[in-house]
């Protein structure tokens, strides 16, 4: 069985940042590890021991992760701003590679807007999140039925998503991340959404 600690993500768990999870751990597909969840941006000031929320997060996370690659092939999230890219690759950066597959939702883009954006190194799709959740989103833009995915558990489901992810190769309209901190609006997510 696959451990964390063989993964990109041992860093991440061991900051406390892989929150939430509604899946942590080892896959079907060997040497595979998974995690659907929460990763932290930017921690909340604690007082004291009290556990506090993140402070800015990257929500509805799906990721796997090879056990002896220092790199994530896959990473899909939800920020409430494009901006909030930037906090990703600073908690991220070193663990995505120019050949990932790295999907980017954002909560303050025009939701008729898609957009491929190569920041520090790392290249994603970005689109909009208007009321869908990144799971469904991506089953969309991958083609993948539903009905297809019924008979598999969490894990099962999260390898199929990062299998496909793989394959994909859909061109967006290229754009800097400047240019695409120039055409985001405001923040407009409320913060209680599903994960």
């Amino acid at each position: 069985m696959t451990t964390i600690s063989e993964t990109a993500l041992a860093s991440l768990e061991n900051e406390n940042r892989l929150l939430s999870p509604v899946f942590k751990g080892a896959t079907a597909q060997p040497g595979v590890f998974g995690f659907r969840g929460m990763i932290a941006l930017k921690f909340a000031q604690q007082l004291s021991d009290e556990a506090r929320p993140p402070e800015i997060k990257f929500d509805q996370v799906m990721t796997v992760a090879k056990a002896g690659e220092s790199t994530l092939p896959f990473l899909a999230g939800v920020a409430l701003s494009l901006e909030h890219m930037d906090l990703l690759m600073d908690v991220l950066g070193d663990k995505l590679s120019p050949t990932g597959k790295y999907f980017f939702f954002a909560g303050n883009l025009d939701i008729s807007k898609r957009y491929q954006i190569t920041h520090r190194g790392a290249t994603f799709w970005v689109l909009p999140l208007d009321e869908a959740t990144v799971y469904n989103e991506l089953l969309e833009l991958f083609r993948i039925e539903k009905n297809d995915l019924k008979k598999l558990d969490t894990a099962g489901k999260l390898v199929a998503v990062a299998d496909a992810a793989a394959s994909f190769d859909e061109k967006f309209d290229v754009i800097s991340f400047e240019e695409g901190l120039k055409i985001m609006g405001p923040i407009r997510i409320p913060e209680n959404r599903p994960v």
